[in-house]
């Protein structure tokens, strides 16, 4: 029996739909659904939940979030615990800081003299940028880099010159983080310009092996986005590159990080296209450099080293859809050292794995312990949202409460 409610809002969608003169192929297209989806939520078999969704159903019905949904409060009338679950996963702000140019007022009014800045200041906040990237904050990141970007955007244009290699550094770290985050928050277009903007302040800082990292973040952005002959080559160049540079005798473990990561990122580009013998080729590389490396890193926050290399084998496997495999990896990795985003996507990719073999036991359980680890990577993520919405079919009437749960609050229903 489909809630009352439920079939009241899937009314107000059609008709709000209806007077725009939209077919549901439009609409669905307008907000990065598919029309089956679409045609589900105007019936009432599927609930609509999770607040940047709704906003992208307002936003492409042309009415205001609380026209649509009452009673989803405003963040500024939320007490602080609800704010926190309305907003979470939540990119908007960050969105709109990349959009236009960072800092139109020193361009059209630049300041006669150089402008002090407290360079230590700077850098911490950058730290703390990165600090919630990595445990997955993302709505608390979203609200730091409001007035972060555009801060240090001034800055490097302001500061005096023996400081503007050093911010146009740190504005490059910035940009990398909201790449990073927005690759994981499935938000692929913004992601791109934020690499890009990472790259071009990273050689303004004079700083090449940061290009190179920013490099790592672009092809990211194009794997999410499909663009995998461009994120072939953006990887495949910087590989060449980078292996000219380093010595076979000696090489800046910096170095090796950045040459380890983009074999990593190879290996995801040729698995997403099939390429399996790609694939697995850049794994082994990505581990004979893991080794030469001798422990696990995180320079330029890429976190690599041999223990990052195997989860990422795990990843590479699930994607080839050799399960096995995958969980023989898996289960032997140690990841207590890494982040809270890498041992959550490890958790992530092995529920995914067991999901593969249908066993919905093992795998609910991987999926919520990568949820309590990290709950807006899994209520975002379209690969983990996939895999539970195959448990909950694979289960049908007999599924159990924990795991209609965590479709539901990952917006995961079939």
């Amino acid at each position: 029996m489909i809630p009352e409610e439920r079939r009241e809002f899937g009314a107000q969608i059609a008709g709000l739909r209806k007077q725009r003169g939209m077919t549901q192929e439009e609409l669905a297209a307008a907000i990065g659904r598919t029309s089956s989806w679409l045609s589900q939520v105007e019936r009432g078999v599927q609930p609509v939940n999770r607040l940047d969704v709704l906003r992208r159903l307002a936003d492409g019905l042309g009415v205001s979030l609380q026209n649509l949904r009452p009673d989803v409060p405003s963040v500024a009338s939320a007490s602080e615990s609800e704010a926190d679950d309305e907003i979470a996963n939540d990119l908007d702000q960050a969105r709109l800081v990349i959009s236009g140019h960072p800092a139109p007022d020193v361009l059209l009014s630049p300041p006669s003299s150089p402008q002090a800045i407290n360079i230590d200041d700077l850098r911490a906040a950058v730290e703390n940028v990165w600090d919630l990237t990595h445990a997955s904050r993302y709505a608390d990141l979203s609200t730091v880099i409001g007035p972060l970007v555009p801060r240090l955007e001034r800055a490097a244009r302001t500061a005096p010159e023996s400081e503007q290699s050093d911010v146009w550094l740190l504005l490059s770290r910035t940009y990398q983080a909201l790449s990073a985050a927005f690759v994981r928050q499935d938000e692929p277009d913004a992601a791109w310009l934020a690499a890009d903007r990472a790259i071009s302040s990273a050689e303004r800082s004079g700083e090449a092996l940061h290009v190179f990292a920013s490099i790592f973040r672009l092809v990211q952005a194009f794997v999410r986005l499909k663009h995998l002959d461009q994120g072939e080559h953006a990887a495949a160049t910087a590989v060449s590159a980078l292996r000219q540079h380093i010595s076979d005798a000696t090489a800046r473990p910096e170095a090796l990080s950045i040459l380890g990561s983009m074999h990593l990122a190879l290996a995801l580009v040729y698995a997403r296209s099939g390429n399996r013998t790609g694939a697995r080729e850049e794994i082994k590389k990505a581990g004979e450099v893991a080794a030469r490396l001798g422990e696990d890193r995180n320079d330029f926050n890429l976190e690599f080293g041999p223990t990052n290399t195997q989860i990422q084998a795990v990843s590479i496997a699930v994607e080839l859809g050799d399960a096995g495999e995958a969980i023989d990896i898996g289960q032997g990795i140690t990841s207590d050292d890494l982040s809270v985003e890498r041992r959550a996507r490890l958790a992530m990719d092995l529920g995914r794995a067991y999901a593969q073999r249908r066993q919905s036991g093992e795998a609910l359980a991987y999926l919520l312990d990568a949820e309590s680890l990290a709950p807006e990577l899994i209520h975002t993520h379209v690969e983990a949202r996939n895999a539970i919405r195959e448990l909950i079919l694979i289960a049908g009437r007999s599924a159990s409460p924990e795991l209609r749960a965590l479709a539901e609050r990952a917006d995961a229903q079939p």
